[in-house]
């Protein structure tokens, strides 16, 4: 199975009420919005989306809600990860009747997962829940504490996995993802996942990227990509430092709990974070405004820019 994801992919928050219930009336405009932005997909109930912090039934109704939305407007990918294969199993299938057009997950995080070849059976179970559909490991050491040489773990998962076409690479190492773009000819489609590194990962090959900060931030990136492609080096640079300055604001707080609110100073309303996630408080909330109109934020976030 052969498959593309190119462009700019937003992980998409998911919206709660104050008390933490779903507020999924708001997918509709959430995804307006994106579109607007110039996102090409969207990434269903990842890290971003608290996929970990939700139900089972949680997480098939919002992947419902974002691909009935999304339909035949933004590419929709499915994060089914969980610490039960079973689970991740039965929400890679639901994922495929809906009609997403792609799943992914995560390694299970609880019981750590030691060897790529467990790593490889692991992921055999989840896509095989989805056969039809093409698979994105997720890798992101940093939340699941596996860490393991995806240059080894690629061919050798691709050998059980039928469905499997790629990877979403969250982790700054890029050395490491670029040999992954050269395996094989280039078989497997690796997908950048760390915001603040997109320009690296530009230069090492990557044609497409998944990543929180493009929920609020799509017109910069996308200057950043067309400047990088037209070889305008100094402009792809300066947005990314832009990005940088942006990411390292929102990080003085708790980073999903502030990017929401971030949101919410754009139009878009998607409550709380759920705990273990902090709340932020108002004067933070001020005080973050503050420093991304100082960065210029509200001017080159808006769609037009």
């Amino acid at each position: 199975m052969e498959y593309h994801l190119t462009g700019l992919t937003a992980a998409t928050y998911t919206p709660l009420r104050e008390d933490g219930s779903l507020n999924l009336e708001l997918v509709p405009a959430m995804v307006d919005f994106l579109e607007r932005a110039g996102v090409t997909g969207l990434y269903i109930c990842g890290s971003t989306g608290e996929g970990m912090s939700l139900s089972s039934a949680e997480r098939r109704a919002v992947a419902e809600a974002y691909v009935r939305a999304a339909q035949g407007r933004l590419q929709t990918i499915v994060q089914v990860g969980h610490n039960s294969l079973a689970e991740a199993r039965e929400l890679a299938a639901h994922a495929q009747e809906i009609g997403a057009d792609v799943i992914s997950a995560a390694a299970p995080s609880y019981f750590k997962v030691g060897s790529i070849e467990n790593l490889a059976n692991c992921v055999a179970e989840v896509a095989s829940g989805a056969p039809k559909l093409p698979f994105y490991y997720y890798h992101i050491p940093v939340l699941t504490g596996v860490a393991l040489d995806t240059e080894e773990f690629l061919p050798l998962a691709a050998e059980r996995t039928p469905n499997l076409v790629g990877m979403k690479y969250t982790a700054p190492t890029v050395f490491e993802f670029q040999a992954c773009l050269e395996l094989d000819g280039g078989r497997f489609d690796c997908v950048w996942g760390c915001d603040e590194m997109l320009l690296s990962a530009l230069a090492s090959g990557a044609r497409g990227a998944i990543g929180s900060t493009y929920n609020i931030a799509a017109p910069l990136y996308r200057r950043l990509m067309d400047a990088f492609e037209q070889g305008d080096l100094d402009e792809a640079r300066r947005c990314q430092v832009l990005s940088i300055k942006m990411i390292r604001a929102i990080n003085r707080y708790p980073f999903h709990p502030a990017m929401k609110q971030v949101l919410k100073l754009l139009g878009l309303d998607c409550g709380p974070c759920r705990l273990p996630l902090p709340l932020v408080t108002a004067g933070q909330v001020e005080r973050l405004q503050r420093e991304l109109e100082t960065l210029g934020f509200f001017e080159w976030s808006r769609p037009e820019w």
